[in-house]
């Protein structure tokens, strides 16, 4: 890679904190929620890492790469019910949006992972559901690639690693920030402002709160199980092997997602699950951590019937009887929370070229 366009990916990147600085807020919305702040990140090893997030390379059977899951078109997720998975098997599970996911204080949708974007990555790229990779291997495959070689050396982490790879990625997750929602920059319309009025008269923002409205925490809506899981074999065999690598009981005969319970094992909180963003909901359906509700419409007819029925429901979740008008007017305030797709160049790197020249006497070099 030539200097020029290394210095061009640093550009780019780094560009993102001063756009997102400048966004305006509405002053009838100044005391309220937004836009997200910007995370301060390194361009050198953010660009990095935006290459390493669509490399296949970091795959087992280098098929599949951070990307094919969270893709940039719909909002880092990748537009299924339930998610693909490592070859093999299928996953169970909704994929979250990786927007603003930098701010997250817990990942996965059990939060059993908290904020360290090193472990979140080291999981997802070593996991034999995800992308079943042995980290020394891949350290071997990237140091092949006389790309990686110099954009390592750029970023200041010496030659490639998997160490590297783990520092690199979070830095370009940081740069996965929500910008130009009409909510933030004043634009909303008359239907979203009411809708914004029916959000907080309904209670909504007790779990939906702050600027990238959630609460990071669990709770129970008593959303219906996903039959799905079960169903399906592949599906089946991922949710298995991992209730009981989490030491979930019973795990054979398990019919239910135990969510958060994972991280307590105490009856009360079998089934919930940390609330999502509301961030980029126009990007990311379908919605809920199975995928069971296809629209933001059905969304909010489950939050206006009371959600559905479980023994640990939130109490707060209870019917809103809100009108037709009242409905549509929510929504309308739902999609004011979208901003500009991040699907650009800043976000998604050149086409990756492994069409490099094998080293010459390579018993002999150095790797």
């Amino acid at each position: 890679m030539t200097t020029a366009r290394r210095s061009f990916w640093a550009f780019s990147t780094a560009s993102l904190l001063t756009f997102g600085a400048m966004m305006p807020v509405h002053p009838v919305w100044a005391d309220e929620p937004g836009p997200v702040g910007a995370v301060a990140f390194d361009p050198a090893k953010a660009a990095l890492g935006k290459r390493l997030f669509f490399d296949p390379r970091l795959s087992g059977d280098t098929e599949t790469s951070c990307a094919s899951c969270h893709q940039p078109e719909h909002g880092f997720t990748d537009g299924k019910a339930l998610s693909d998975a490592y070859a093999g098997s299928l996953h169970f599970r909704n994929v979250p949006t990786l927007i603003n996911s930098a701010k997250r204080a817990a990942w996965f949708h059990d939060g059993r992972i908290g904020t360290d974007l090193n472990d979140v990555t080291r999981e997802s790229i070593t996991e034999t559901y995800a992308m079943n990779m042995d980290m020394r291997l891949m350290q071997e495959r990237i140091k092949q690639d006389p790309v990686y070689v110099e954009m390592f050396k750029a970023a200041g982490l010496g030659e490639p690693s998997n160490g590297g790879v783990r520092n690199a990625i979070p830095e370009y997750l940081k740069t996965l920030i929500s910008r130009g929602a009409p909510f933030d920059t004043g634009e909303m319309s008359q239907d979203a402002q009411a809708g914004y009025r029916v959000f907080k008269a309904s209670g909504c923002n007790a779990c939906h709160s702050g600027e990238r409205f959630t609460d990071d925490l669990p709770h129970n809506l008593g959303v219906p199980d996903n039959p799905e899981i079960w169903a399906t074999p592949e599906r089946h065999i991922t949710f298995v092997a991992m209730m009981k690598f989490l030491g979930v009981e019973n795990y054979m005969n398990q019919r239910a997602d135990p969510g958060a319970y994972i991280r307590t094992h105490t009856a009360d909180t079998f089934g919930t699950f940390l609330t999502p963003t509301l961030r980029e909901l126009s990007f990311t359906a379908p919605y809920m951590h199975n995928g069971t509700l296809a629209t933001l419409e059905d969304v909010v007819a489950f939050y206006d019937a009371g959600g559905g029925n479980d023994a640990n429901k939130d109490p707060r979740i209870r019917p809103l009887g809100l009108s037709a008008t009242e409905q549509a007017q929510l929504v309308a305030f739902l999609r004011a929370l979208s901003g500009v797709p991040l699907t650009g160049p800043d976000f998604v790197p050149e086409r990756i070229d492994t069409d490099y020249a094998p080293i010459e006497n390579w018993q002999d070099a150095t790797n």
